[in-house]
């Protein structure tokens, strides 16, 4: 996809001419010097392209003289801004859930930078990919997801994330670029900033991913994700492939390899899995959510002893069923069962 076919919600431009306001710059001004009307952009599913988006970062440094404005603008940055999608994450459960909801819709906001979630044992990381070149604005959009994401977090969980936990876990952020002349300005901001890495992430603890949002709303969430749904069509963007695979793996018992899974879908193995990257995800990332969704369920049942579980969700002993779901949730089957148990 070409720069030009990417495009965010106007809103997060008319934002952006607030944010400015405050060094004496007229948004209406600012928004006619690049050709922009706050009229059009006030106008329901208004978008700017993202060179529009791009030429107004641009004349905003210019005009205020401040190059980290992408940190301005993550520090002020509300998630009623992100319309629906803003919605159903603040209504998730969790965080696990509010980031699910999150990468699932990011396309609704827009296709130049999609999320993907990676976890291991102790650390999860949230990271930004990039589809396309952000050009001059790189530095501005990035600085302004991750110090937005975190501080939004901060407002849905009610702590501050950056201090829960042991302080050897604590939360901390890679971009894919030389730190900036500026960045020395926004240290305290963003004390634990990594430059020059393979990819734009924000890394934290794993423990984050069940603490509880304090906006959780299962009846509001439902609505809001078929919301989302409805944009996502609207946008020509759905149904994702992701979507169907998670049904798939969902119900089957055990669930189908990688192979079977392509053919029920009439693709080729290759396809689903560059198809799934595309939507910032894979496989096996998509196996292990099943896996531990259904174990978790399996495991509320008390009729069902850990080899009944392990071999429905097709693992050849009880030991690599206790290692997978160790990895999953950092507990043992029998210790997450007296644990629900005893709550």
């Amino acid at each position: 996809m070409s720069l030009t076919e990417h495009s965010v919600p106007a809103i997060h431009g008319l934002h952006l001419a607030e944010i400015v306001e405050r060094w004496g710059v007229e948004p209406d001004a600012l928004l006619r010097s690049v050709g922009l009307r706050r009229e059009a952009m006030l106008e329901p599913g208004a978008r700017l392209r993202l060179p529009e988006l791009i030429g107004l970062v641009e004349r905003s440094r210019a005009l205020t003289g401040e190059p980290g404005l992408g940190f301005h603008v993550g520090l002020h940055m509300r998630i009623a801004s992100h319309g629906y999608l803003g919605l159903a994450a603040m209504t998730a459960t969790t965080v696990r859930e509010a980031l699910d909801v999150a990468i699932r819709f990011a396309p609704t906001r827009t296709t130049a930078i999609s999320l993907r979630l990676d976890v291991d044992e102790r650390h999860v990381a949230l990271v930004l990919v990039e589809n396309t070149d952000l050009g001059s604005a790189r530095d501005a959009f990035v600085f302004a997801l991750l110090t937005g994401i975190w501080k939004i977090g901060d407002a849905l969980t009610g702590i501050a994330l950056a201090e829960h936990g042991d302080a050897s876990l604590r939360p901390s952020a890679d971009v894919a670029f030389a730190e900036p002349p500026y960045f020395a300005r926004f240290a305290s901001v963003a004390p634990h900033v990594r430059f020059d890495q393979s990819e734009h992430r924000l890394v934290f603890p794993r423990s984050l991913l069940d603490l509880r949002l304090v906006t959780g709303d299962p009846v509001a969430s439902r609505l809001t994700l078929e919301q989302c749904e409805r944009e996502l069509e609207a946008l020509g963007l759905g149904p994702r492939l992701s979507h169907r695979v998670r049904g798939l793996l969902g119900h089957a018992s055990p669930p189908p390899s990688l192979e079977e899974l392509a053919k029920s879908l009439h693709v080729s193995p290759r396809t689903l899995k560059r198809h799934l990257a595309s939507e910032g995800t894979t496989y096996r990332a998509l196996l292990d959510e099943a896996l531990r969704a259904r174990a978790e369920d399996l495991l509320r049942r008390p009729s069902l002893t850990l080899d009944d579980i392990a071999e429905r969700l097709g693992y050849s002993d009880v030991a690599n069923f206790n290692r997978a779901f160790k990895r999953w949730t950092g507990r043992t089957p029998g210790a997450f069962r007296r644990d629900e148990s005893a709550s």
